[in-house]
């Protein structure tokens, strides 16, 4: 409710905006449901290591979510920065500070979503390890 009430009252303010504010509100609404996603994969995470289950195969759907989710997350940044560096996109100013700045927000972002896309499949590998080598433990046990 909020992303679209936000979209209308700027097009509002300023009404050239108004043909960027349905694909915006649409990326951004799909960016939150991302984080959430990751957010309860995540704590779907924590469950499993409070009952000493995260060596188990299932952690690695859990792990895949967080991966698949994040990396979407960062290509919808992606696609924003590139229509925010090609597009004209006209502003209430003549100085185009709020697209220079959107821009640089979002180049930050994708920077960030792609560091932490290539941390948790770094982690990915670990707990694949980890969980190799409780296996075999547990056979020689």
């Amino acid at each position: 409710m909020v992303i679209p009430a936000t979209a209308a009252d700027e097009v509002d303010r300023f009404p050239p905006y108004a043909p960027f504010a349905a694909p915006y509100a649409t990326v951004a609404i799909i960016g939150v449901a991302c984080v959430q996603v990751a957010l309860v994969a995540v704590w779907m995470l924590l469950a499993m290591v409070q009952r000493g289950a995260i060596f188990t195969p299932r952690a690695f759907r859990w792990v895949d979510t967080v991966i698949g989710s994040s990396a979407v997350a960062t290509l919808l940044a992606l696609g924003v920065t590139g229509h925010l560096a090609l597009a004209e996109i006209p502003t209430p100013d003549d100085d185009n500070m709020a697209v220079i700045s959107a821009l640089a927000a979002a180049l930050a972002s994708v920077g960030m979503g792609a560091a932490f896309v290539m941390l948790i499949v770094i982690m990915r590998g670990l707990l694949r390890k980890a969980t190799d080598l409780e296996t075999e433990i547990a056979e020689v046990v």
